[in-house]
């Protein structure tokens, strides 16, 4: 019988996964290596019109999901954070109370 051996990119990846999951936010390094959402992307995924998250951005205190403002223009999404986001807007019926 072999053992199962794990790569060092897979023991990397396993690492970054249990330092997210304990510490509620992306593993160092982790916002460049986890892909990234425009603006009419998220939109998209929380069907709502691309003017409300520019809204969100500018009202006071700030809402929606952490972003990066890049440029004047150019306003990107970090996938782990629009999910960290969300996942603290869900509710479980039965467990609300």
């Amino acid at each position: 019988m072999s053992e199962a051996m794990l790569t060092i990119d897979q023991v990397a990846q396993l690492i970054e996964s249990v330092s997210q999951a304990t510490s509620g936010r992306p593993a160092r390094g982790g916002l460049l290596h986890s892909g990234w959402y425009s603006t009419e992307e998220v939109a998209e995924l929380i069907d709502v019109d691309p003017s409300t998250l520019r809204r969100w951005r500018t009202s006071r205190p700030v809402q929606g999901p952490p972003f990066v403002r890049l440029t004047s223009r150019v306003t990107m999404y970090s996938i782990p954070d629009v999910q960290a986001w969300l996942e603290s807007r869900r509710i479980v019926p039965g467990e609300a109370a």
